[in-house]
């Protein structure tokens, strides 16, 4: 009697485990689905049945196949953004799973490195400005929503990931994604629409980190064969992010990017640019979408190998900011006035707050149309020497500058090459700024904020910084 017990136990159990639906954790309760698309859904059903999705936003019954081994994926078309709750039921012959507290709205992909990755909670010793308040408030902005993808590196490309969608209680909150939490909270404060967050994110990753083997394969300088090994870092092997985070993430209907990641590239600085531009084609093309928006974050000043006065880390920089030019729809922000005098050894500043801001002032801007929204900082245009004297002009800055007086960060060089603090003021007249240093009588070049750590105060109308930027190059 038993036995018959077991085995009809057995039975049920396997066909409730056949009648499953698998869905990827992406694809899960309280998830926000990006608005006026066709957006992607996946997942697992019994083999060659007949997928139904239906959503309560309409009556329409979306319908698609299951393959021999399962799997199917198809497009649900969306509404524009509410903050409506709605189900999602997807069934095929053998049972369903309905979603529920489903949002429509705006849906950003964050990605990068550890100042990313760098929760409300900060890292150890590394504190995040105004965390308790805001894990504290998290809960008055029920319609923002994070899936953080676990970190589990791969060496081939995975079908899944783990990171469920989550509500921003405060035991949640805390390990949202301080910068990308900053980001939903200034898009839906203008736009006023739900705001789902993708944090895939690894700390201390290279930009190769996330790319695939067969772009990895054409870098003589790469060896793949670190992918995997248990010996040397982890988090500076090649493509493991990329198979095992990115890649079972690309399904994900989004609106579009925001990266920050470029530290542990510094000293690399000349295969940056072209690299990172490379990253996001592939990206793009993995999406089905070449004209996803890429918004990605300078990195901020740091004494790399404990040098504050050395220039591996504004060379890294000036990749970023040239990576602009190659990459069709991107823009750079400027972090070089995020940091506090003491943060020079911290690679994790705590101002996440206005790195969030600026990353949704050019979302705004130029994906959203808010052209009032002011998003590009200024940069170096020209220079012309008159005596000893630099007078140095700039792009985005039509409306001037401020501080007009103690301008912090810039330097000038002679003949020989050597750099000196320089004194700067205004021309508000001309829009120029005007440098000079009493040890240099001939000058012939200009630099501003150009070291591993030299943080300015130059900032337009609209306070956005001055671009680091050197008239030597």
């Amino acid at each position: 009697m038993n036995k018959h017990i077991i085995l009809l136990s057995g039975l049920l159990s396997a066909f409730a485990t056949h009648a499953e639906i698998k869905l990827p954790d992406l694809i899960s309760d309280n998830m926000v689905v990006q608005q006026e698309a066709d957006a992607c859904l996946w997942g697992e059903a019994k083999a060659g049945s007949t997928v139904s999705i239906r959503p309560s936003w309409t009556t329409q019954v979306f319908t698609t196949k299951a393959g021999s081994d399962g799997r199917w994926t198809t497009t649900v078309a969306t509404p524009s953004a509410s903050f409506t709750p709605y189900t999602l039921t997807i069934a095929d012959d053998d049972g369903e799973r309905t979603l529920h507290n489903v949002l429509v709205g705006e849906v950003w992909f964050c990605s990068g490195q550890s100042n990313m990755e760098m929760p409300l909670n900060g890292f150890w010793n590394c504190p995040i400005d105004d965390a308790n308040n805001l894990i504290a408030d998290a809960p008055n902005h029920p319609a923002i929503r994070m899936a953080t993808i676990e970190r589990r590196g791969a060496t081939t490309p995975q079908e899944y990931a783990r990171g469920q969608w989550k509500l921003p209680t405060p035991d949640n909150a805390q390990w949202f994604s301080a910068t990308a939490y900053h980001y939903a909270l200034a898009l839906q404060r203008t736009l006023q629409v739900p705001v789902g967050i993708i944090s895939c994110a690894w700390g201390g990753s290279r930009v190769e980190g996330w790319l695939p083997k067969e772009i990895l394969e054409t870098y003589p300088d790469e060896d793949l064969s670190k992918a995997g090994s248990k010996e040397g870092t982890e988090y500076l092997q090649p493509m493991i992010m990329y198979n095992g985070l990115l890649y079972p993430s690309h399904r994900y209907t989004i609106r579009g990017f925001a990266w920050y990641q470029g530290c542990s590239n510094v000293g690399h600085a000349d295969t940056y640019a072209e690299r990172l531009a490379t990253m996001v084609e592939h990206w793009r093309k993995l999406w089905n979408n070449p004209d996803l928006p890429f918004y990605f974050v300078e990195i901020a000043p740091f004494a790399y190998d404990g040098d504050a006065n050395g220039v591996n880390g504004a060379l890294l920089r000036e990749a970023q900011f040239d990576a602009q030019a190659l990459i069709p729809n991107s823009a750079m922000i400027c972090t070089n006035d995020l940091v506090k005098p003491y943060e020079a050894p911290q690679i994790h500043p705590a101002n996440k707050r206005q790195v969030g801001e600026r990353l949704a002032y050019q979302a705004l801007n130029k994906t959203y149309g808010y052209k009032a929204i002011v998003a590009d900082s200024p940069s170096y245009e020209s220079m012309e020497v008159k005596g000893d004297t630099i007078e140095v002009s700039f792009r985005n800055a039509r409306e001037g500058f401020s501080p007009w007086t103690d301008i912090v960060g810039f330097e000038v060089a002679g003949a020989d090459g050597t750099f000196y603090p320089a004194e700067a003021w205004l021309d508000t007249g001309r829009m120029r700024v005007c440098v000079r240093s009493e040890k240099v009588s001939s000058p012939v070049a200009v630099r501003y904020g150009f070291r591993n750590f030299l943080p300015g105060n130059l900032k337009n109308h609209r306070g956005l910084p001055l671009i680091p930027f050197r008239s030597d190059r």
